[in-house]
């Protein structure tokens, strides 16, 4: 694999984003556009910011600047995830291994933003 693609983040991300997709479709209906919208688009907004940063890798402080917006949308996803299941919508091992995915990959995203 090639680019973006290649970053494992961009990998755990996206697929995180898919299985919230996947794991969402059984919120109730009238939250289709609110914290179902909401937790969709945190939860995708990771790994296109990911990619969207690679894409201006010349600009090493713009590469940096989406990895951040990235890491910012990675901890909006962790409160989307937490009202899910303090709402009753999600179950709290559910909640646990969300949780778990997201804290993996934003310390992943800080490592590539401050490499040391």
């Amino acid at each position: 694999m090639e680019g973006y693609k290649g970053l494992l983040v961009y990998e755990k991300s996206y697929k995180s984003a898919l299985k919230m997709y996947e794991d969402t479709r059984s919120m109730p209906k009238e939250e289709l556009y609110g914290i179902t919208s909401q937790i969709r688009r945190s939860a995708a907004s990771i790994p296109a910011n990911i990619a969207e940063g690679y894409a201006k890798k010349e600009s090493p402080e713009e590469y940096r600047r989406y990895l951040i917006i990235a890491k910012g949308s990675c901890y909006e996803s962790k409160v989307w995830i937490d009202m899910c299941s303090d709402l009753g919508y999600m179950s709290r091992e559910w909640q646990k291994e969300m949780l778990e995915r997201y804290d993996e990959i934003a310390k992943m995203l800080y490592r590539l933003i401050n490499p040391k």
